[in-house]
């Protein structure tokens, strides 16, 4: 028997013993084909994988031809795997840059918005003194002051996430997302607050309203104290602010306090207003009959020694929150446009770290 007869008799199932008998296919007694046609097993060679003709060498071919196809189907799917891999490894890194670009261009953009708040506030500060500081109590709460602590925040905040698009870095990625979602938590909060508070003044107001309608002459303003049918919290806060803006108004002109005095000056000026609550106010800042120049109607220097009939009577508190109220709308599309910035920056960068992520498995 040659030495193919055993393998070949295990492939087909058969025994060794039954390999051996005479006219089994190859072991050189017998031959069950016909002259001139292979034997049972070599037609069958395409089936079973064999393709040589019969003889001795040639079934050894035939041995060790399986083996080898084998290897080669093993190699080849191998290769199938890595390049199906290869490829989806290239489209994560691909999708990874259009991201990171993205992320970097909104980055770039947000810093530089920072760097022209932070440039404003420098600029009022350095020209301006403490600009818009109108309260005495809360020296440090400015223009000025505001702009730099927003416009360093925000450049804080841009610069991280700059960074973090380039070097591809999930802990940055993870600290920019976590900085500019708590701003939106927090903006968002004060949103909430705000409507819901303006809401429920609104409905105390309709309800005092119909309620004086109602009841009888000289008991419509029972209960309402200062301020009308504002509430008692409104009428509170209405009245410390204007206690604290009337002892700014003590500091008009005095050295070291530009930035107040240049403060009250524009806005009695641009909102054709004078004092707090009334002109009179400024009687106990000059103890006299007498107003700044800025209250006039017609600016002039010491225009505010002539009589009353030459200035401003509207009171400076009020017009401003009605300028507010008016421009709410304005406010609240600018809020908005905020808040669409934020939310894309925050798409962006859990985005992009998801990308990166996934990059960094393949």
């Amino acid at each position: 028997m040659e030495g193919w007869d055993r393998p070949v008799a295990g492939a087909l199932g058969v025994s060794a013993d039954v390999a051996q008998t005479p006219g089994w296919p190859g072991d050189g007694q017998g031959d069950p084909s016909p002259p001139g046609k292979e034997p049972g097993f070599a037609r069958g060679g395409p089936f079973f994988g064999l393709h040589a003709s019969p003889g001795p060498k040639a079934a050894q071919a035939r041995y060790t031809s399986p083996k080898g196809n084998k290897y080669v189907v093993f190699y080849l799917d191998l290769s199938f795997i890595f390049l199906l891999e290869l490829k989806r490894c290239s489209m994560a890194r691909g999708c990874l840059q259009g991201v990171k670009y993205l992320m970097f261009a909104f980055n770039l953009l947000f810093w530089l918005g920072g760097c022209g708040i932070l440039g404003v506030g420098i600029w009022l500060a350095a020209t301006q003194g403490n600009f818009a500081t109108l309260s005495s109590s809360f020296p440090s709460l400015s223009a000025a002051n505001l702009l730099i602590v927003t416009g360093t925040f925000v450049m804080a905040i841009g610069f991280v996430g700059c960074i973090g698009a380039i070097k591809e870095n999930r802990c940055l990625l993870l600290t920019f997302f976590v900085a500019l979602l708590l701003v939106f938590l927090l903006e968002a909060c004060i949103t909430i607050l705000f409507f819901a508070y303006t809401d429920k003044h609104e409905r105390r107001r309709e309800t005092l309203g119909r309620w004086s309608l109602a009841a009888p002459s000289g008991t419509g303003d029972c209960g309402e104290g200062e301020g009308g049918h504002r509430g008692p919290a409104r009428v509170r806060i209405d009245k410390y602010a204007q206690r604290d803006l009337k002892k700014g108004l003590h500091l008009y002109g005095t050295p070291g306090n530009v930035g107040l005095t240049n403060a009250w000056s524009i806005i009695q000026t641009d909102f054709r207003c004078c004092g707090v609550s009334n002109y009179t106010d400024w009687f106990e800042v000059y103890n006299a009959t007498r107003v700044p120049d800025s209250c006039c109607l017609e600016f002039s220097e010491s225009c505010g020694l002539h009589a009353p009939g030459t200035w401003w009577k509207a009171p400076c508190y009020e017009t401003v929150k009605m300028w507010l109220q008016e421009n709410l709308l304005a406010v609240g599309v600018f809020g908005l446009c905020t808040a669409l910035v934020q939310i894309l920056g925050l798409t962006f960068a859990m985005t992009m770290y998801c990308q990166v992520v996934k990059a960094d498995t393949y």
